[in-house]
């Protein structure tokens, strides 16, 4: 049968709830068990697909095209396993389903309401997984939201529906250390506790985000006064080694709390791959280094590039080295001087033309300087535009995206919108081949391709197409006479897990690469 774990927030946002769901998945499905995930978000957009990355950072693509919420890469990452769209449910895509239905005459003229037909809507997406799945439902907001009402009420009856061997839930709340008093705080948990169960859920398991270590004192308080087991409160201290956290998280026995309460065997962990992971992320000292410049359109939102920036320090532990980085706006860079002490440059994806001759730029320092660089999406087309106008005599040559042109080097695709897994062919003896052998199935997410019309020119020019897409496209290029300087219209940043970087984003790592004492900062 299947078992869920729901997991809610409380005191405030953006206390890691997120990490905490990825690492629960990561303890489990080293037990042996099979696990996914879910995200539950109260805001009323139907996908991620019009969010801002100012706003929300990134929109992580999953293999079957779906645009969701940056938290699906995490646990993508964590959990070593592709998601889909099961695994992103926001209130939008609930309420537009439950008025499709009314408008299609599915509830015999009831009178449509929250409750029943909202929260019916809601675990009716729970109930798409095999039997022998645990599945963790990351709810998303904080308890004593108005937007997480319905949810709250769908998961507590899940209790009764699903029987209550067969749900944990799991609170994860924050303990604030009052310095003037020098006293730890137990009372706002206390009161986001009695939020969840004035909903009628009780928490089984409390994981206390804090930034000192519990004290017992305040781990007594809360075990008597939001009624649960003392070794079910669970620490989780403040770590910027995000890796740490389920090492740590084993450690104070939170999958050991969840699995009680599922009546599951604790088998034993298996985390030799991660302990190595950290071992050489945290331990091992590092012969290399690299100083590495990504310019793009949304440099001052991280969070925009999250993906990137993870594949990275993945590419890094594996590689032994460690890596300096440097956000660089598009918009302001208007000379590639500052570029050129540069180890290597990365030109990410993005929309729309705003930065866009920033990013030519930035192509065009790489490429005359022989600096390492990997232009990915909208940074792939201007790394192909550059090339096309100051080397292969094509002036005119621009996207469609921009507006009308004699010269469509990048141009509109077959479809509207090319999203999820698609496969790229890929040319012999090519850097890309080196990566990913003969062929790879990548994960799009793009309006516009790059031209195949233009294919000859450029190769006589001396750019090499290493890998076209099975519907006519350019997908990938590299400039042999380079050290390192290749575009892909995919997104190989989507593709990297804990312990299994992508070798595209290691090669261009390695090859930006310098020895410790040979590299200046």
């Amino acid at each position: 049968m299947t078992k869920y774990v729901v997991m809610t927030g409380g005191v405030v946002s953006g206390i890691g709830k997120g990490i905490t769901a990825a690492s629960l998945g990561t303890l489990l499905k080293s037990r042996g068990y099979k696990v996914t995930l879910q995200k539950f978000d109260p805001y009323f957009n139907v996908d991620s697909s019009h969010l801002s990355p100012y706003q929300h950072g990134e929109v992580f693509v999953t293999d079957d095209g779906s645009e969701t919420d940056l938290v699906i890469g995490h646990y993508e990452r964590f959990i070593n396993d592709n998601l889909d769209w099961r695994s992103d449910i926001t209130s939008g895509r609930i309420y537009r389903k439950v008025i499709d239905n009314e408008r299609e005459g599915k509830y015999d003229g009831s009178t449509v309401q929250i409750v029943p037909h909202i929260t019916d809507e809601i675990r009716n997406q729970l109930l798409k997984f095999d039997d022998d799945t645990i599945v963790i439902v990351d709810v998303g907001g904080t308890v004593g939201d108005i937007e997480c009402t319905p949810f709250l009420e769908a998961f507590k009856q899940l209790n009764v529906l699903a029987g209550e061997n067969n749900v944990a839930y799991v609170h994860v709340s924050y303990v604030p250390f009052i310095e003037m008093s020098g006293e730890q705080k137990t009372k706002p948990t206390q009161h986001s506790v009695k939020e969840l169960q004035n909903v009628g859920i009780q928490p089984d398991v409390i994981v206390c985000r804090s930034d000192y270590p519990l004290e017992l004192g305040s781990k007594k308080k809360m075990a008597a006064f939001c009624n649960v087991y003392p070794d079910c409160i669970i620490e989780n201290l403040t770590n910027d080694r995000i890796l740490e956290i389920p090492l740590k998280l084993e450690a104070a026995g939170f999958a050991t709390a969840v699995l009680r309460k599922l009546k599951l065997e604790d088998r034993e962990a298996d985390l030799t791959e991660w302990k190595e992971v950290v071992r050489r992320a945290y331990s091992l000292k590092k012969t290399k280094q690299a100083k590495i410049a990504i310019v793009g359109k949304y440099v001052e939102m991280h969070d925009a590039y999250i993906s990137l920036y993870e594949s990275l320090k993945y590419a890094a532990i594996d590689l032994r080295l460690t890596f300096k980085l440097d956000w660089i706006s598009s918009d302001k860079l208007t000379d590639g001087e500052n570029l050129k002490g540069y180890d290597g440059i990365i030109l990410p994806a993005g929309f729309g033309e705003r930065g866009f001759d920033g990013t030519l730029t930035a192509a065009e320092t790489a490429r005359k300087n022989n600096i390492p660089c990997l232009m990915i999406g909208l940074g792939a087309q201007a790394g192909a535009i550059e090339f096309a106008r100051n080397v292969a005599g094509l002036s005119d040559a621009n996207s469609v995206e921009f507006g009308e042109t004699d010269c469509p080097l990048v141009c509109g695709g077959t479809t509207p919108f090319k999203k999820g897994n698609h496969l790229t062919t890929i040319k012999r003896g090519s850097v890309l081949a080196k990566a990913y052998g003969s062929s790879i199935g990548m994960r799009h997410r793009h309006r516009y391709e790059i031209n195949a019309k233009y294919a000859d020119v450029l190769v006589k020019s001396g750019l090499s197409i290493s890998g076209m897409s099975d519907d006519g496209f350019i997908d990938a290029f590299e400039l042999p006479s380079n050290k390192f300087h290749v575009g892909v219209t995919f997104r190989p940043e989507f593709n990297s897990k804990v312990g299994h970087p992508d070798k595209l984003i290691s090669l261009f790592l390695s090859s930006a690469a310098k020895d410790v004492a040979e590299t200046k900062d």
